[in-house]
């Protein structure tokens, strides 16, 4: 009797440790340990994702090599008992706020070598015993200043060998264990409190002023609290590259402060000029140079420092033009503010055509330049925009600046952007539908003439035959005597630029509301894949070479009521 019952005993005790065992998911191994059990799973690719069915006894986790993305809401909670948590080596780059919600248990999370290009720190609100967090080999760059506010037991926190720059001494400071240390004397938070280990070697620290708190944090750091590696290494900028923080003295930022050799300068015309500009500030700013209040394109600017705190900017204007003359302005920008100093340029000439008392005012085209001939088209129409090309009869080409005029056709004020010598291209973007454009192209300094211009109208924003892909359609007013147009826009001559808009837009209005019939959807549809083909293709057709125009199906629409002595709209 006694026998047979040893034997039930040991056939119910193999039946339990076989169901449990059975638990264990495919790919991966359960071991018992003196402490519980653990799921080890270091397959290659063994999961997508985490997996839902995870055993709910388990102590430890640990998936490794799998190339997860995310760690979803609620993916363990279901493992109320779980203290370690290993998950290296995969692709996580996202953790959702609740991805570590029901681990009360856990003080161990290792997630080295993912992807991980921040996190949302409030996710350890749900893990108040955690004590190892390990981040190392990630793409953290950020590290906000409440960052450690849910973290008061962390006794090892490893940041090592990511992407970090800039962070604020705050971040410790908000640190509710450092807050604690503080407060307990010396001989106390040393013989009461253990060690906490701080991983932040091999980061790009961007040793400016701005890194000034936390350079000054690691300096003060003594037991309790110790750095893994406290030789930290500044990556830039480049006068600091390769120093430890221990050897740089780092100053508060302040704005830039802009100064100029001299304000005003005054050469005969064809001289060359250098002008100098010098800035002054913590971090180092951004500097430019505009001129009528637009930023400079085409002369040669180069910068060069001068110290620590300061950077010289040179801007090299070759042969000087009589349209060269006016105020150059140096500007320098950086977090704290910006500063900005002029130079008045007077170019000496006999037959100076510009007004001394006006300087940056379009002046009346000289003698010389009376005839010249400017030949401007529309090169490509894009998604956003168009591109223009131009092209002019010069004696001088190398040294002759243009000037593109730009904006709404009824604003009292253009835009203007000055290109430089050898320059024949320019590109608008961002163009607002249902708005009528004039872009003209001029010497510099001059005022558009006729035959130097185009007016443009862009199409509605969207209609039914523009569901598939969003393309400005482009009326073109041609004021220029030779103009190429891209196939796929509306042309109009000078002639006849008026009617010929109203027309069009009259046009536009009957197409949209005539989009209920399919077969007019058809037509519609094709034309405007020929007219995206077309326009991405940039071809081109003289418009001068052939008045007589000729209508497609939506200009039979209209039942031709017009004749070819008012020309009208063309859709290619």
């Amino acid at each position: 009797m006694d026998i047979i019952c040893y034997l039930l005993l040991i056939i119910v005790l193999n039946t339990q440790a076989y169901e449990s065992y059975s638990q264990c998911l495919r790919g991966c191994s359960c071991v018992e340990e003196r402490h519980g059990r653990s799921l080890i799973c270091m397959e290659e690719s063994a999961f997508g994702a985490i997996p839902e069915n995870l055993p709910d006894d388990m102590i430890k986790i640990r998936i490794e090599k799998s190339h997860f993305t995310e760690i979803p809401r609620g993916a363990f909670s279901k493992t109320f008992a779980l203290e370690n948590l290993w998950l290296n080596f995969n692709d996580i780059t996202v953790i959702n706020s609740k991805g570590l919600e029901g681990l009360g248990n856990l003080t161990q999370l290792r997630l080295q070598g993912n992807k991980l290009r921040s996190v949302p720190w409030t996710v350890f609100e749900d893990t108040p015993a955690l004590k190892i967090l390990d981040l190392k080999h990630n793409q953290l760059d950020v590290l906000p200043e409440h960052a450690l506010r849910f973290l008061p037991g962390l006794t090892y926190l490893d940041l090592s060998f990511n992407q970090l720059t800039v962070i604020s001494k705050e971040v410790f400071q908000n640190w509710p264990l450092y807050q604690k240390l503080q407060s307990m004397e010396e001989r106390e938070a040393t013989a009461f409190v253990p060690n906490v280990v701080l991983a932040l070697h091999d980061n790009a620290w961007l040793c400016d002023c701005r890194l000034k708190g936390f350079v000054e944090f690691i300096r003060s750091l003594s037991p309790p609290i110790i750095l893994m590696n406290s030789y930290l290494i500044c990556s830039g900028p480049d006068f600091r590259a390769g120093k430890f923080f221990h050897e740089i003295d780092l100053q508060a930022c302040v704005k830039p402060v802009v100064s100029t050799q001299s304000t005003n300068v005054s050469l005969p015309q064809g001289a060359n000029l250098t002008l100098h500009c010098v800035a002054k500030a913590r971090p180092d700013p951004t500097v430019w140079w505009t001129y009528g209040l637009k930023i400079i394109r085409g002369f040669h600017e180069s910068q060069e420092r001068v110290d620590e705190d300061t950077i010289r900017s040179l801007l090299v204007i070759p042969s000087l033009l009589a349209a060269d003359r006016g105020v150059y302005t140096c500007t320098a920008v950086n977090f704290i503010g910006n500063s900005s100093a002029s130079v008045f340029l007077d170019v000496r000439s006999a037959d100076s055509s510009q007004s001394p008392l006006h300087p940056g005012i379009p002046a009346r085209p000289g003698a010389g330049d009376e005839n010249v001939y400017i030949d401007i088209r529309i090169a490509k129409q894009t998604v956003r925009g168009i591109s223009i090309e131009w092209y002019a009869a010069l004696d001088r080409p190398a040294e002759t600046w243009f000037t593109i005029h730009f904006g709404a056709a009824d604003a009292d004020k253009n835009e203007m952007i000055y290109i430089g010598p050898g320059i024949n291209s320019y590109s608008i973007t961002d163009l607002m539908p249902a708005t009528k454009y004039e872009i003209c192209v001029t010497l510099k300094n001059q005022a558009p003439r006729p035959g130097q211009c185009i007016v443009f109208v862009t199409g509605s924003d969207i209609t039914m035959m523009e569901q598939r892909e969003k393309l400005i359609h482009i009326v073109v007013i041609v004021l220029a005597m030779v103009l190429a147009v891209p196939i796929g826009m509306y042309a109009c001559t000078t002639d006849t630029r008026v009617s010929c808009l109203e027309g069009i837009m009259e046009s536009w209005k009957n197409r949209r509301r005539d989009n209920s019939s399919s077969e007019l959807e058809q037509e519609r549809q094709g034309t405007f894949d020929s007219l995206q083909a077309a326009s991405d293709e940039g071809l081109v057709n003289k418009a001068s070479e052939d008045r007589k125009v000729r209508r497609r199906s939506e200009d039979r629409l209209h039942k031709g009521k017009a004749d070819h002595s008012r020309l009208t709209a063309e859709l290619y």
